[in-house]
């Protein structure tokens, strides 16, 4: 039998349309004035364009420790984040205790209060424990939001998992952790590649909450803030954007092509 397709309306595409312009719009402006051959002007259309400023951004010593700096500390947030966001997931996935929904909330709840908010309790929390603010406050903070998007992809894709599967594993005498590494881990290895590639991009990108736990470090997005106060850096500036650009949309698309559903 043939399944009849349906089209959408010419007016609900117009709006569709007009949305995706109005969100991206911002993105295309900084790709275009990246290329432009004046320092401080923002006239359009740009008097003409120039790639000079890929070569002056890569001869920045500033830049490249920011960009260096944003890089490890991405690696690192991720790496926690998987560690305990997937412990974290499976705990609330077997176990069933009194207050499990409650946990769960306060699990994804650093993400869903406003950066602001976040940021000022860390601060607050890491100031009282003594540690000097710098690479591993970062880090910390950056761990904080990282591992709810890691434990909503696990959570979701344990869900999905046929029980059946681990019960047989165990009844066939395999050990807690035989049954981890053959039949979890395999279920559920692309969520943690989705949610992997997206607490990367969130933590390299992140400028709020680093604000408030940076000290003296200078990350790439707190980097690129303090450009903006210089006129004559401006197409350096978009320039750093565009790698920023690149290395946030890369992973969330990563993600997005492993989280999706496919429909037959």
């Amino acid at each position: 039998m043939m399944r009849s397709e349906t089209t959408a309306p010419l007016g609900l595409k117009i709006a569709t349309g007009m949305v995706l312009l109005f969100l991206h719009f911002p993105l295309l402006i900084v790709v275009l004035y990246a290329f432009t051959t004046e320092e401080a002007s923002f006239t359009f259309p740009p008097p003409g364009l120039t790639t000079q400023w890929f070569g002056e951004i890569l001869d920045r010593q500033d830049f490249w420790e920011a960009l260096g700096l944003s890089l490890r500390i991405a690696v690192v947030a991720t790496l926690i984040a998987l560690i305990l966001g997937t412990i974290t997931a499976a705990a609330i996935y077997r176990s069933k205790f009194f207050g499990r929904e409650a946990f769960s909330l306060m699990v994804i709840l650093p993400i869903a209060l406003p950066g602001i908010v976040t940021g000022i309790a860390l601060r607050s929390a890491i100031g009282l424990s003594g540690l000097t603010f710098g690479y591993w406050t970062i880090v910390i903070g950056h761990a904080t939001f990282c591992v709810v998007t890691v434990y909503n992809n696990v959570i979701a894709r344990l869900r999905r998992t046929s029980q059946s599967q681990i019960e047989a594993s165990m009844d066939l005498g395999a050990s807690t952790f035989q049954t981890f590494r053959y039949i979890i881990l395999p279920n559920i290895a692309t969520a943690l590649l989705a949610g992997g590639m997206l607490a990367f991009a969130l933590s390299f990108d992140e400028i709020i909450v680093t604000t408030f736990t940076a000290g003296q470090q200078q990350t790439l997005p707190i980097w690129i803030f303090s450009q903006l106060s210089r006129p004559r850096d401006r197409p350096v500036t978009n320039v750093a954007a565009l790698f920023v650009i690149a290395a946030t949309f890369i992973p969330i698309l990563i993600a997005y092509r492993f989280t999706r559903d496919t429909v037959e």
